[in-house]
């Protein structure tokens, strides 16, 4: 099953999107410049075979739900979300406000 909905952060919309598969979930948060996902997102794929695409995103390991995802701390991010001054460790929250257009 997947499921797809609008979240606010600080107003800011986003779409959270949820993806149940055998004995676990995708989970996302996205925005017209980036995303944060769950463990399943390849931040060394994205980082050394996706260079020449700008990719903005950020990835939480241990998550098991959109609201643990928005709360949790980033655990690894791509090289582009640096431009907009994601660092790991950053809460979720902190970093998709940084790539909304304040």
């Amino acid at each position: 099953m997947m499921e797809m909905r609008p979240v606010f952060i600080k107003n800011h919309p986003f779409t959270a999107i949820t993806v149940k598969i055998p004995h676990t979930n995708l989970l996302i948060i996205a925005n017209d410049v980036g995303y944060v996902m769950c463990g399943a997102l390849d931040v060394d794929l994205l980082n050394d075979r996706l260079t020449d695409r700008p990719i903005v995103a950020g990835r939480a390991i241990g998550v098991k739900t959109i609201e643990e995802l928005q709360q949790a701390r980033l655990d690894k991010i791509t090289n582009h979300s640096k431009k907009y001054g994601w660092k790991e460790g950053m809460l979720i929250e902190e970093a998709l406000i940084k790539i909304t257009n304040e």
